[in-house]
C-alpha cells in the first residue's frame, strides 16, 4: 500500500491543476534530506511532470523549479535535465527573459545542471533576438554573460542578481569549447569575454568571486593564449589574479615599482581575499600561466614573486602555502642556460626545517 508521501507526488501527474499545485506546496519540502529518492520513482516521472509544471505561472513555477534544482544533487537528475536540448533551451531563455521573476531560480537550476557534461548541449541552442534591449547577441552565451555583468545588483532585472551564472561559466569553461568561447574576441562587441569577469574577482559577493576564480583558471587551460590573456592592452589578466592576493602589507620601493600599475597605490587597509579555496584557484592560475617561457619571464618582470611571497607569510593555511611553493619551485626554476635563481620564500628560522621538508617532497 502506498505511503501518505508516495500518493502526495503522484498528484504531480493530475489533470486537475488545482490538485498539482497543492501537492507540489507540500513537495518542495521533500526535495532535500532522506525522502528526496520520492521524486525517483516510476522511472523518475516525478520529475518528468516537474519539467511540465515550470513552464506554470511564475508563482507555481517557483516550487517545482525549487525541487528541480534541489533533485540536481543526483547524477542521473543532471543528465536527465542538461540531456534534453528542449528543457535546456527553456531554462536558457527564461533566465534572458526581461523582468523573469524566477530568474536567479533559474540561475540555480542551471548551475547545478552544468555539473554534467551533457551541459555541453547549450552550445546547440539556436538563439534568436532577445526582448531586451541590452543583449544585442544572439549567442546564448554572449546574452547569459551580459546578464551576468550587466545585471549584477538587479540593475537588469529588479528581480534578479543573475549571481549563480558564475558557476555556469565555471562548468562550461571545463569543456574545450567552452575555454575557447571564453578566450576568444566576440563578434557581436569585440571583446574578449573572460576580460568582461575579471573586476569580479574582488567583488564583494562569495558566489561570484568563486565562480570567477574558477573560470578564469579553467579558461587558462588554453596555453596558446596566454599572451592575449596577458597582454596589456588586451585582457591584461593578471592584475585582476594578484589583487585579491595582495594584503596591506608594504613592499620595497623596488619590489612596488616592479608590480603592474594596478598594484601600485593599495591602501594600507587592503583585504587579501578571506576564502582559502579561492586564494588556491588564483594561485593555481598562476601556475598555469607559468606553463610556458614567455609566461613565467612576465610574471618574473611584473612582480609576482614578492605578492606570492607575502601570502605565503600571511596566510597560516596549508593548501594556501602549497600551491605557494609550488609556484615558487615554478617561477624559480633555472632557465636552459641561465644561471641559478637564488630568491625563495622568506620563512621565520622555526619554520625553516619543516619547510625545505615540505619543498623537498613536492
Amino acid at each position: 500500500m502506498p505511503s501518505e508521501l508516495e500518493e502526495l507526488v503522484e498528484f504531480l501527474h493530475s489533470p486537475q491543476p488545482m490538485i498539482r499545485n497543492i501537492a507540489l506546496q507540500h513537495l518542495v519540502g521533500y526535495s532535500t534530506g532522506p525522502h528526496n529518492t520520492i521524486f525517483l520513482r516510476d522511472n523518475c516521472r516525478p520529475i518528468k511532470d516537474l519539467k511540465i509544471i515550470a513552464r506554470d505561472t511564475p508563482k507555481i513555477a517557483k516550487d517545482a523549479l525549487t525541487i528541480l534544482a534541489n533533485m540536481s544533487e543526483f547524477v542521473k537528475i543532471r543528465t536527465m535535465l542538461a540531456g534534453d536540448l528542449g528543457f535546456l533551451e527553456f531554462v536558457v531563455t527564461s533566465i534572458t527573459k526581461p523582468n523573469e521573476p524566477n530568474a536567479d531560480v533559474f540561475c540555480v537550476l542551471l548551475a547545478n545542471i552544468a555539473k554534467d557534461n551533457a551541459i555541453a548541449n547549450i552550445f546547440k541552442i539556436k538563439a534568436t533576438k532577445n526582448q531586451s534591449k541590452d543583449l544585442k547577441s544572439i549567442n546564448v552565451l554572449d546574452q547569459l554573460m551580459d546578464c551576468f555583468v550587466k545585471g549584477a545588483e538587479k540593475k537588469l532585472n529588479k528581480h534578479a542578481t543573475f549571481d549563480y551564472l558564475a558557476f555556469v561559466f565555471a562548468d562550461i569553461s571545463r569543456l574545450a569549447e567552452g575555454r575557447k568561447y571564453f578566450v576568444t574576441e566576440q563578434e557581436y562587441d569585440g571583446v574578449v569575454p573572460i576580460s568582461k569577469i575579471l573586476v569580479f574577482t574582488e567583488y564583494e559577493n562569495l558566489v561570484r568571486r568563486a565562480g570567477v576564480a574558477s573560470t578564469i583558471k579553467n579558461s587558462l587551460f588554453e596555453l596558446s593564449e596566454h599572451t592575449i590573456l596577458l597582454d596589456k592592452d588586451i585582457v591584461n589578466i593578471l592584475p585582476y589574479l594578484l589583487l585579491p592576493l595582495s594584503g596591506p602589507e608594504e613592499l620595497s620601493e623596488e619590489e612596488s615599482f616592479e608590480l603592474p600599475d594596478e598594484l601600485q597605490l593599495l591602501p594600507p587597509d587592503k583585504r587579501r581575499e578571506p576564502d582559502h579555496e579561492i586564494l588556491c584557484v588564483h594561485v593555481e592560475s598562476l601556475v598555469l600561466l607559468g606553463s610556458t617561457r614567455y609566461g613565467r619571464d612576465f610574471m618574473r618582470n611584473n612582480g609576482v614573486y614578492p605578492v606570492i611571497r607575502e601570502l605565503h607569510l600571511a596566510v597560516e593555511n596549508d593548501d594556501v602555502r602549497e600551491i605557494c611553493e609550488r609556484f615558487v619551485q615554478l617561477i624559480m626554476a633555472d632557465e636552459p642556460g641561465e644561471a641559478s635563481a637564488n630568491q625563495r620564500l622568506q620563512i621565520t628560522e622555526e619554520e625553516e626545517e619543516e619547510e625545505a621538508t615540505a619543498l623537498k617532497a613536492l
